[in-house]
């Protein structure tokens, strides 16, 4: 009887051996696989900087190790408005950008990040995930040889720091500001003279007086480069980036040479990326501010003039705009017709909810 018994467990225990033997055969065979990653932020940048170590992070534990991505700051191999060339020509196989950085090749490269008076983070996510946005995308992108995928968004961001105070929009005039992207073309047409300063320079621009002032982030990234110790009045809300994806980058020929199981850790990896940043920043930001109110940072909205005069110069640009680029053209009557049920929604349900809760008396 033992026996028998021994003889039978014997048997299952190989056909077990022999059924798992191709699995890890197969684990095995995964090949070794090895990317750069140049991004356009520097480390000490957490978040922003962070959300790439993150992706690659998570890359490397959903394939056992097998496919390693090295993570490069900004300058390390190619300078931080750089990125984008990088993967299109296959210096690196991905990068970690924001898209906007790159409006001087196509302003259509605006829309992968956002456009002033545009979507916020969720509104922004709801398009590119399920309105269709990412698709139209990646058509666009294909044409510079890259495939985008969502990177972090860093919520609606402040106007930035300025050395004078902006009373109306005749403060504007001669003002020297960095500030990139569609956002900065807007400002000139208020009177600003912009400029686009990778991250790791803005703050020897802002001392030398080169520029007069600055926008970045938000409060917690804003801290740490120290604005607040040259340039004292804070401006809300910055206008020009109500939800600013970042995004990856990656070359279509390193693209498609990846295994499908890597294709698919990669896409969850910048999923998870591109949510917790946003989260990052939601729960880091508050305190931030506080910090900086207490160290005598004075804070204003931008005055009523120069808001209504931006988000009128913004759409009258972005007309004329899809009147010469059919690129343009093309995500941009999608990206509206979403934006009119979003405001339409949020209006309705997330303003209302939002007013009250903070109008009211506090309960706690």
């Amino acid at each position: 009887m033992q026996r028998r018994q021994f003889i039978k467990h014997a048997g299952a225990t190989g056909l077990a051996a022999a059924t798992l033997a191709p699995a890890a055969q197969a684990a095995d065979a995964s090949p070794k696989i090895s990317w750069k990653l140049a991004s356009s932020y520097p480390k000490s940048l957490d978040t922003i900087y962070g959300a790439a170590e993150q992706l690659a992070s998570r890359v490397r534990t959903l394939t056992n190790g097998n496919f390693d991505i090295r993570v490069y700051a900004g300058g390390e191999l190619v300078p931080g408005l750089q990125v984008l060339d990088a993967v299109k020509d296959g210096t690196v196989q991905c990068g970690h950008s924001a898209s906007y950085y790159y409006v001087g090749k196509n302003k259509a490269f605006a829309f992968d990040t956002s456009i002033p008076f545009g979507l916020t983070a969720r509104q922004q996510n709801a398009w590119l995930y399920q309105g269709g946005g990412l698709a139209l995308l990646r058509e666009f992108f294909k044409g510079y040889n890259i495939i985008n995928f969502p990177g972090g968004n860093t919520g609606t961001q402040m106007g930035g720091w300025f050395r004078k105070e902006v009373k109306s929009l005749a403060d504007l005039k001669g003002l020297k500001m960095r500030i990139p992207g569609i956002g900065g073309e807007i400002l000139a047409r208020l009177g600003v003279v912009p400029q686009t300063i990778a991250g790791g320079d803005i703050y020897p621009a802002l001392e030398k007086g080169t520029i007069d002032a600055t926008e970045w982030v938000g409060p917690y990234d804003d801290e740490k480069l120290g604005f607040h110790k040259i340039a004292q009045h804070y401006y809300y809300p910055g206008f020009w980036e109500p939800g600013p994806t970042l995004s990856f980058y990656v070359n279509i020929g390193e693209w498609n040479k990846l295994p499908k199981h890597y294709q698919t850790a990669f896409e969850m990896a910048a999923a998870e990326a591109n949510l917790s940043m946003l989260a990052a920043y939601d729960a880091r930001n508050p305190p931030a501010l506080l910090r900086l109110l207490q160290q005598g940072v004075k804070l204003h909205p931008f005055p009523a003039d120069v808001m209504a005069e931006a988000q009128k110069q913004a759409f009258q640009l972005y007309d004329e705009e899809a009147a010469k680029n059919p690129a343009f053209k093309k995500i941009y009557g999608s990206w509206l017709a979403f934006r009119k049920q979003q405001h339409a929604w949020f209006n309705l349900a997330e303003r209302a909810m939002e007013t009250a809760m903070y109008s009211m008396p506090k309960a706690r």
